[in-house]
């Protein structure tokens, strides 16, 4: 009787254990989590260029749209806030993620018209310069590529995108510093037109918090958003755009716009350590970005690296480095007319180790020893980049090329055109119809276990230095992505010659002189990054200060 009492009496301890542990995970599993930073978020986030369209593109997130749906909606709305820096008349590359993790490329960049220019590249100026003038236009992929990335992954109705846009354009508002610091490039002879849309009743050119319109280009916007894409690249607009391109001298054709298409591939996966980047193949500029990482890779460099001397050889070795990407730039071309195998090796931890036992820890050499072949400089372009809720993910960069393009604006539509063509300027020696220049965009998304990062830059030969520069600082020296975005930069020019950025770190300056590197200054610094990352549950969404920019996010 003992013996069965005691037997009951244990299994009732027992069972009062269990029940007691299954509340203990319970309330473990309910408990809420650790709240994230106040500058962090934790659902969504969006980093542009523009205060303002972040917000568009978070709210866009907000209302149950798609990361792409976001992204789109925020680029047409910087196509009227920094229009010198993108719009419909240039074209794009997305890097799209999917909440499976699977990462997609859509390729809308501009491509070379049937009827160009026979000669074109024999009036490449030598050095670099402002391209102006309707010979340098490329075929617009803009609103192409958002047909695509829309098609494969949109959630709200096409036309609800544009629709802030359209109502900004259309009411009008204050221009934003940015825009008002470029307006002056707006020269008064060749670009009548364009200079039209930024003067008052009195001809006097608009200057920033003065409220502009862009209200041809509202009911441009209203009738992709009514009627779809077609009308862009088969209809009326098709129509008047090609007209006042080829009353400005243009080739464009009613044909080149017709029959543009987009390319759609798979994304390139470079592993970066504790990493996978994933980067848009050529013609797009990743694989410079992934040869530049992969080099200082193997000098297995952390925070520590960055106090006294060492410092020095850690920015001597980035710098010779960059020499030899620039020695390479050529190789990057369109891979329909190309072959891909050159580029393929770039990417490859191999390629980099027998870069970097070229480099000499002790000098510098002269240009033939990188293989050097001159080019040209270039700068512009915008860049956004969206996460959202469901962990999907848009790195997109837009771009037409230089500031305002080629300064060829069509009234009859309130585009601005792009001088893309002069992309290819001192990096092909001939160009084919349907060809798409050499970029250095490079959108890109990084994945680890505990970390997805949603990067970008913009600065034409510029995104390479600003995103090297922030990941490094970020990924291996401990930096925060705020002040890695924030670190100033070095850039190494096309002709080898190295510029800092003005409260770069003056011993390091003196360090790499003594080196052997030439030393120049730069007049204006365009390297501007926008990221977004998402670690231990939260969002951190940073918009580079040297644009002005402000992310949004919820």
């Amino acid at each position: 009787m003992a013996r069965s009492k005691a037997r009951v009496y244990t299994c009732c301890a027992l069972m009062l254990l269990c029940v007691i542990s299954i509340i203990v995970c319970i309330c473990v599993l309910m408990r809420p989590r650790g709240k994230c930073p106040e500058d962090t978020f934790s659902k969504a986030a969006v980093a542009a260029d523009s205060g303002k369209c972040s917000e568009i593109g978070r709210d866009i997130l907000q209302r149950g749209g798609s990361a792409v749906d976001g992204a789109i909606a925020t680029l047409l709305c910087t196509s009227i806030m920094n229009p010198q820096s993108m719009g419909i008349g240039g074209g794009s590359i997305f890097t799209v993620m999917d909440s499976s993790g699977k990462v997609t490329i859509i390729n809308s960049r501009e491509t070379v018209p049937k009827n160009v220019t026979p000669d074109l590249l024999k009036s490449c100026p030598k050095t670099f310069t402002l391209v102006a003038g309707s010979k340098w236009i490329g075929i617009p992929g803009e609103i192409r590529g958002y047909e695509v990335a829309h098609k494969l992954y949109g959630k709200l109705p096409w036309a609800a995108l544009f629709q802030p846009t359209i109502q900004l354009a259309r009411e009008g508002f204050p221009i934003p510093p940015v825009q008002g610091r470029y307006i002056p490039y707006i020269d008064s002879n060749e670009t009548q037109p364009l200079r039209k849309l930024y003067s008052d009743k009195d001809g006097n050119l608009l200057k920033t918090g003065d409220i502009v319109k862009f209200e041809k280009l509202a009911d441009t916007l209203e009738m992709i958003a009514n009627h779809g894409p077609n009308a862009f690249y088969t209809g009326k607009i098709a129509e008047d755009l090609i007209r006042d391109i080829q009353e400005a001298g243009g080739t464009l054709t009613l044909q080149d716009l017709a029959e543009y298409s987009v390319t759609v591939s798979d994304a390139w996966a470079v592993p970066l350590g504790a990493y996978q980047m994933y980067i848009p193949p050529p013609p797009a500029g990743g694989i410079i970005l992934s040869l530049i990482l992969n080099i200082m890779k193997g000098y297995h460099y952390n925070s520590a690296s960055l106090t006294g001397e060492q410092k020095t050889q850690v920015y001597h070795h980035y710098v010779e480095a960059f020499k030899f990407a620039n020695g390479l730039k050529k190789h990057i071309r369109d891979p329909k007319f190309s072959s891909e195998v050159m580029a393929k090796k770039f990417t490859k931890d191999s390629f980099a180790n027998h870069i970097r036992s070229l480099i000499s820890s002790d000098k510098t050499h002269d240009a033939q020893y990188y293989n050097m072949t001159p080019y040209l400089d270039s700068m512009g372009t915008t860049h956004v980049s969206v996460l959202a809720e469901d962990g999907s993910a848009v790195s997109v960069t837009s771009t037409i090329n230089h500031i305002f393009g080629s300064k060829i604006f069509s009234s009859s539509t309130g585009i601005i055109l792009n001088n893309e063509l002069s992309d290819f300027c001192g990096r092909a020696e001939s160009l084919f119809p349907g060809e798409q220049p050499p970029s250095s965009m490079a959108p890109t998304v990084i994945k680890s276990q505990s970390k997805t990062l949603v990067i970008g830059s913009t600065g034409g030969s510029m995104i390479t230095t600003g995103m090297a520069s922030a990941l490094m600082n970020h990924l291996w020296f401990g930096k925060s992505l705020k002040e890695a975005i924030a670190a100033p930069v070095v850039f190494v020019d096309s002709e080898n010659a190295v510029k800092f950025e003005s409260s770069f770190d003056k011993n390091v300056i003196e360090g790499l002189k003594a080196l052997g590197h030439n030393h120049q200054t730069a007049k204006y610094f365009y390297n501007v990054v926008n990221a977004v990352e998402k670690e231990d549950g939260c969002i951190r969404a940073v918009s580079d200060a040297r644009k002005l920019g402000e992310p949004a996010g919820y």
